[in-house]
């Protein structure tokens, strides 16, 4: 029996990379070898539990490989193809999926969450959620999922052309989101962040003004923010999923202005937010979850350099070396990190 080498985890914040036999392809399904995984975030809430995993969990959502087998049914020409794949599946029939929020579906399949995700040698999907990228570099492929989320963030912030933003946060999610906004009809965008070498590649994406923040001074920081907006910034956006910068958002939007939550917290972590505040300045909270009919927009934007992924991918890990890849997620002086089988 042929096997392969994959990342599982058995309960959260335990997990081994262990031999398993190599997948069939059933009718409709692709295998792929998959080529690189990108680290993020998500993983490291997953490590602990968070986002609704199912064990045993092979993590990894965002992912690209070859296709080398082929299932019953699919087209014979995506054999040898490399293609990026949408990790999630959805029935298409249940009241959410209705709504068209399939991201929210009732049945819904997550790769990487609830399904066999791209930490592995080889996964299998389903060749209708493979695009074909041969024309890309997997390290610039491999941004897709990424990408295709900050497209649906925009879609649901719904930005004013000419809009005065502030946005908080320039790891890899955040220069994607300052390459887009800054296309997108902001007429101002600040990046505030702690490492200044990623200020670097925000001002290279279009950032019109960067401020580094002193975690050990906080209301310099703060200050620094406010001499740029006496009155606040139309819109305020948290990357970060600290509670600290989201505890400050409120301070440093105008009255009538949007705060818009696109990091991930902890699912126990609480904000407290002054309902009066919300009230009184007519104040509107924003959220975006995942992507959702996203990803052809995201390879076009990663195509035509809209989104820059120079520089993006710092550290390459091994599956061997999966505990390494988790760390460097909170390492400030990586920006991506990727795991290569």
């Amino acid at each position: 029996m042929e096997t392969m080498r994959a990342v599982v985890y058995d309960r959260p914040e335990h997990f081994s990379v262990a031999e398993l036999p190599v997948p069939d392809p059933g009718p409709g399904e692709v295998r792929l070898k998959v080529l690189v995984a990108g680290v993020c975030g998500t993983d490291a809430h997953l490590h602990v539990g968070e986002f609704g995993p199912t064990y045993p969990l092979t993590p990894g959502h965002e992912f690209v490989g070859e296709v080398v087998a082929l299932g019953a049914g699919v087209d014979a020409d995506l054999l040898g193809r490399r293609v990026v794949v949408d990790n999630c599946a959805a029935c298409g029939h249940c009241v959410e999926c209705r709504r068209a929020r399939p991201a929210y579906c009732l049945h819904g399949v997550a790769q990487g969450v609830n399904a066999p995700g791209g930490f592995a040698e080889q996964v299998l999907t389903d060749a209708n959620r493979c695009f074909v990228v041969d024309d890309l570099d997997p390290e610039v492929a491999v941004l897709t999922e990424p990408v295709a989320c900050v497209v649906h963030g925009l879609d649901m912030l719904d930005l004013a052309p000419g809009a005065d933003v502030l946005l908080f946060g320039a790891g890899p999610t955040g220069l994607i989101l300052t390459s887009l906004l800054a296309r997108s009809g902001a007429g101002r965008l600040v990046v505030a962040a702690p490492t200044a070498a990623k200020l670097e590649l925000a001002t290279a994406r279009g950032a019109d003004a960067v401020v580094q923040l002193d975690r050990g001074d906080p209301e310099g920081s703060q200050a620094r923010l406010r001499e740029l907006a006496p009155d606040g910034f139309d819109v305020v956006i948290d990357a970060t999923g600290a509670l600290a910068v989201l505890g400050t958002t409120l301070g440093l939007v105008r009255t009538g202005g949007t705060v818009f939550v696109y990091g991930m917290t902890a699912e126990a972590a609480q904000w407290p937010v002054a309902p009066y505040d919300i009230f009184r300045r007519e104040l509107t909270i924003k959220g975006s979850f995942a992507q959702q009919f996203a990803f052809d927009r995201a390879l076009s934007a990663l195509r035509n350099g809209r989104v820059d992924p120079s520089g993006l991918v710092t550290k390459r890990f091994g599956l061997d070396q999966y505990a390494e890849a988790l760390a460097a997620v909170a390492d400030s002086s990586v920006v991506k990190a990727v795991i290569v089988p």
